[in-house]
């Protein structure tokens, strides 16, 4: 299993979570302490975002794609975010 680490600055939550779902693969939130958050988990979800979010969106997290088409979409969700910002 390959896979890499993308990071995360300003997201829209709700578009993240929506992108989340198009994912096929496991993808896991890394905190800075080393934690591993599978978020394909609605409840890992839950837990890893919370404690991230700072005003709404997410200050800054570590994404680890197991599957390279599933960080594609999160590097473009990452460098052109949505309309609706």
């Amino acid at each position: 299993m390959t896979s890499s680490t993308l990071q995360l600055h300003d997201v829209d939550v709700p578009a993240f979570l929506k992108v989340l779902d198009q994912c096929e693969g496991n993808v896991f939130l890394v905190s800075r302490e080393g934690d591993h958050l599978n978020l394909k988990s609605k409840l890992s979800q839950l837990v890893g975002l919370t404690q991230l979010i700072e005003g709404g969106k997410i200050a800054e997290a570590f994404i680890v794609c197991e599957k390279p088409e599933d960080e594609s979409k999160l590097f473009r969700f990452n460098l052109f975010g949505t309309e609706n910002k």
